[in-house]
Order: C-alpha cells, then structure tokens, then sequence
C-alpha cells in the first residue's frame, strides 16, 4: 500500500522509483469481462480452443486490459501528497506493447518518475515511466510513460 509524503516531497520525486508492486493473475473471466466492456470479441482473448492454434498456445489479455490495470496497480506503489484531492488520467506520451499476458498469468508493476511539474498552484502534473512485468518472463508486458494530474489541496 502507499503511503503519504509531504506536497513538496512529491514535487521534489523525479527520479524516484517505486515498487514492483505485488503480483496481480490476468484470469479469463477478467479477460472476458473486458471483452464485453468494450466489445473486442476477438477469438485470441476469449475462445481458448482457437486460441490454442496460434502462437501464443491460448488465450491473451487485450492489450488495452493490461493498460487500464495501471489505474489499479500503480496507486499501490506511488506515494501521495498529503490534502491530495482527486488524481485524473493525463495521458500517454509513449506506450510499447512488447510481450502478451497469456491467462492465467500474474503481473506487477514498477515505475520512475521522469517529471513533476505545478502547471497551477494545487495542480501537479507527473509523468512517469510504468512497467508491466510478467512473472516468470524477461520481456515486460509494456513499458509506458503516463501523465497524471494530481490536485492538492492546501
């Protein structure tokens, strides 16, 4: 679980490195959940008799599943500020899908902080390099630098 640190101490984290968090199981029912959630019914993700043929031997999570896990799984490693009001999703700059989560499989994730910037007073924009690691492989699941704006109250 995080923990809290000081406003200034979050804006003096560039270069800090956080984690690996604890390892997290990519199940197929997750898979399938996300499927209906965005409508990708492509056979690799939920149909594991197809999926055998291909060269993944089963199923795989959706790329983009893994990447929304980041919104679960990074907050578990990252400090924050004390007063933090709200946190909201700035963006990608940079995302590498490199190697697929097969089901079953467990992932963690580990990250650096490349910036932190005070756009406004109270609003505290970061961009940090995130990792998706899957246990037991030496290619991560994807590599990203993400933005996030965090608003700290006074």
């Amino acid at each position: 679980m995080s923990k809290t640190i000081t406003k200034e101490e979050f804006l003096n984290a560039k270069g800090a490195e956080y984690g690996p968090g604890e390892w997290f199981k990519v199940s197929q029912d997750r898979i399938n959940q996300f499927a209906d959630a965005t409508d990708d019914h492509q056979f690799i993700h939920i149909d594991p008799e197809a999926a055998k043929a291909t060269p993944f031997g089963g199923t795989i999570a959706h790329g983009f599943l893994t990447l929304s896990l980041l919104a679960h799984l990074v907050p578990q490693i990252t400090p924050k500020p004390e007063n933090v009001q709200m946190g909201v999703n700035y963006g990608m700059n940079k995302l590498r899908f490199l190697n697929p989560v097969k089901v079953d499989s467990e992932i963690r994730v580990k990250s650096k902080v490349i910036d932190v910037v005070e756009k406004k007073p109270g609003q505290i924009l970061t961009t940090t390099e995130v990792t998706v690691e899957i246990k037991g492989e030496t290619v991560p699941a994807l590599i990203t630098e993400w933005l996030g704006m965090t608003f700290v109250g006074e």
